[in-house]
């Protein structure tokens, strides 16, 4: 499929010739993309959430008291979770909420949701994002006069140093480097944003997975 390539000023600047197999698939598979989202937003989780185990109360570990003749329940120990100051039942400990995900299934999940923002018409291709300085308020006016009110930006290899400086306080808009690319950020994005480099490098990347 083809497709124009603009400057950050607006005018056009030529085509480019993007892959069928990473940015034409036309079935749009929902499970595959919410299976990489769970899998992305579960590795991001702290997991550092817990409780106090009996082992770890310091109330008094004595029998409450003696074990016959009371009429009471039979209890050896104020920490169990049944009394105030006890510990908790099955409560939550310090774990890793991450999973496994086959690499084939993350790089399928990445191909659709590239397909899907050029499917609804909101990838855009740009030749470079560079600015000669670092002035947040010029860079927001060109963002303003795009349309780019909400977009993940993929600037290449590398982000520009006065690119990122001038973009990261405009909100709504996420600058990343190639290695950057994810499919979270690529959904929750109006305007998927790339520049031929990013292009040819993604293409590459999946060019090679084939081959391999």
């Amino acid at each position: 499929m083809k497709l124009s390539v603009i400057k950050l000023d607006g005018k056009a600047s030529g085509d480019v010739e993007l892959s069928d197999a990473v940015f034409g698939i036309t079935d749009i598979r929902g499970d595959l993309l919410a299976r990489y989202v769970n899998w992305q937003l579960a590795k991001r989780r702290a997991g550092t959430h817990k409780v106090q185990t009996r082992n770890e109360n310091s109330r008094t570990g004595k029998k409450m008291y003696k074990q016959k003749g009371t009429g009471g329940a039979r209890h050896g120990s104020r920490r169990a979770p049944q009394f105030v100051g006890g510990s908790r039942a099955f409560g939550p400990i310090v774990r890793d909420h991450g999973f496994s995900l086959p690499k084939k299934v993350r790089a399928l999940a990445l191909r659709h949701a590239l397909s899907s923002k050029a499917k609804a018409g909101d990838l855009i291709v740009v030749d470079t994002v560079s600015v000669k300085e670092p002035k947040t308020a010029k860079l927001r006016e060109q963002f303003g006069k795009l349309g780019w009110t909400k977009a993940l930006i993929i600037a290449g290899p590398e982000v520009d140093v006065n690119f990122g400086m001038a973009a990261r306080n405009i909100p709504h808009i996420d600058v990343l480097p190639n290695a950057g690319l994810n499919v979270y950020d690529i959904l929750r994005a109006d305007k998927l944003v790339l520049t031929k480099a990013a292009v040819e490098a993604i293409e590459a990347r999946f060019s090679e997975k084939e081959a391999a």
